[in-house]
Formats: C-alpha cells, sequence, structure tokens
C-alpha cells in the first residue's frame, strides 16, 4: 500500500513545482485612454520588466481619468503604474521611476498660432522678443508654471476654448508637444490656424512612469529594466521607432528652427539631468541625409 501512496505523493509535489511560478505572476492594474503615448508607455512597461525577469500579468482597463484622480488611485493602490510629465507632488506622494520615456521629447515645444502672427515670428531673434507675445496653456499644466517662471504672459483655459482663442485672437501663441499640433489643426478645419516653423522652445520635461507606493520592489524593477534597455540599445531603438518620433523628425523642421532654451524651476534635486544616456539631442530629431 506504502508503495502506491509514495509516487502519487511525488507526483503532487512535482505539479506544486509547476503552478507555484504561475500562481507567482503578479496581476499589474493601470488605466489607458488608449492614445499613442499609452501604447508606446505600455511597451516600455512591458520592455523594462522583460529586462528586470519580473513576473507578470498586465491588466489594463480603459478609461480618461482626470489627473488628479489617477494620482489618487494610484496612491491608494488600486492603479499599480501610472505616467505623466513629472511634477514635485507627483514625486513626493508617489514612486517615480526617473527615467525620462521620451528622453525629454515633450519639453520640445512650437506653437499654433493664428496666421497673421506668423511674419512677427519670423523676425524674432531673442527670448525678449518671445515674451512680448501672449500665450494660452491649460489649467494647471505644468508647462504654465513653467512659462509663467520664464517671464511669459500666460492664460490658462480648458484644451477645447484655447483652440478657439487662438482662431479668435484673443492670444497669440498656443505652446503645443513637438509632435501634437498637425492632427490638432488639420482636425479642424473650420478654424484659422497655422502652425509655426521658425521657432522651438526647450525646457527638461522629464515623462516618468509612477508606481503606487505599496510595491516598491515593482518600480525598483522598472528603473533596473530601463537601465538596462537603455545600455543595450533596446530602449533607443523602441523609441526611435515611434510613429510619434518619426513624425517629429519628418514634419517639424527642427534644422531650421532657432531654439530658445528655458529653465523648468519645478524639477527636484533628483531629476538626472546630467547622464546623457537618459536625454535626446536636437541632432536625433533631424533626418537622416
Amino acid at each position: 500500500m506504502w508503495r502506491i501512496v509514495v509516487p502519487v505523493i511525488g507526483v503532487l509535489v512535482l505539479w506544486a513545482g509547476l503552478v507555484a511560478p504561475l500562481q507567482a505572476r503578479e496581476v499589474l492594474h493601470m488605466v489607458s485612454r488608449g492614445d499613442h503615448n499609452a501604447h508606446y508607455t505600455e511597451t516600455m512597461i512591458r520592455l523594462a520588466l522583460a529586462k528586470a525577469g519580473y513576473a507578470y500579468t498586465l491588466e489594463i482597463h480603459p478609461g480618461n481619468l482626470t489627473a488628479a484622480r489617477q494620482q489618487r488611485d494610484t496612491r491608494e493602490g488600486r492603479i499599480d503604474i501610472m505616467w505623466s510629465a513629472t511634477s514635485r507632488e507627483l514625486e513626493e506622494t508617489l514612486l517615480p521611476v526617473r527615467i525620462p520615456l521620451y528622453k525629454g521629447l515633450i519639453g520640445h515645444r512650437i506653437f499654433i498660432t493664428h496666421p497673421e502672427h506668423i511674419e512677427q515670428l519670423k523676425a524674432v531673434e531673442s527670448l525678449e522678443q518671445l515674451r512680448a507675445f501672449s500665450y494660452g496653456q491649460g489649467v494647471g499644466w505644468p508647462d504654465s508654471r513653467i512659462l509663467k517662471d520664464n517671464g511669459f504672459d500666460v492664460r490658462e483655459e480648458s484644451f477645447d476654448r484655447l483652440i478657439k482663442m487662438v482662431h479668435a485672437k484673443r492670444f497669440q501663441l498656443f505652446p503645443r508637444g513637438v509632435h501634437e499640433p498637425w492632427s490638432e489643426v488639420s482636425n479642424r478645419p473650420e478654424l484659422e490656424l497655422s502652425i509655426d516653423a521658425h521657432i522651438m522652445l526647450v525646457y527638461p520635461m522629464p515623462f516618468y512612469l509612477f508606481v503606487t507606493p505599496e510595491h516598491p520592489e515593482l518600480a525598483q524593477a522598472l528603473e533596473r529594466g530601463l537601465m538596462r534597455a537603455i545600455e543595450d540599445g533596446s530602449f533607443d531603438r523602441l523609441f526611435r521607432s515611434s510613429p510619434m518620433v518619426q513624425s517629429v523628425i519628418n514634419r517639424a523642421g527642427i534644422a531650421q528652427r532657432k531654439v530658445f532654451y528655458l529653465e523648468n524651476r519645478a524639477l527636484t534635486e533628483q531629476t538626472p539631468l546630467s547622464d546623457p544616456r537618459l536625454w535626446l539631442s536636437l541632432e536625433e530629431l533631424v533626418p537622416s541625409s
């Protein structure tokens, strides 16, 4: 009788050993709007966790939460990972993974404007001349604070109001991410809007992953995996193959623009500004000859 039982126990032990790794896979919850930014970020997350050897199952919940709601849900553990341009508040309340997912691209800004202002922009040679224009930005956007800190006159409204106010000439310049304005203008043919081709503002604007404080090991794994991807070149390959980056290279005309650099006083002391591997150079945004 004992000769029958012992093999069965052996089989059960072996089966438990096989299923344990599956049970150990952690379920990670994220909320996604499903846009190009979300798809890129989700791919970066998968790359990082694969490089870190982190066993997980990703559950992506469709949604369009406000920034405040997403931050609260991440802080309280209902969301495991979110992504955003950084701020002191986010870095103090969540666990930042301080590797800029877009290599600082989000801080490269060009203007939507009314066609009447294009000739004025062609003549700009200095920051002082740029400060003479009026600007519009979204309520609570980090960019609004950056522009104000650098001496610009900024009016804050919702995005839908801002784009209509450019048309109505209520202010002159609407700075947008270098990847953003073409679809925003082409989707509104009824409005008189132009994209300036002469000037670009640049300021450090890291776009990070943020992890719930309940999972510090996850934040460590993401940082470890992203650094491995940077070291082996897979991070840059994914970045350069992004349709968004390809659109910037092909449409933004970076080489023909006057570039003005601004400070971002909202950055924390831990921002890795001194590591050139983490930031793009303007040459990376110029089409190869």
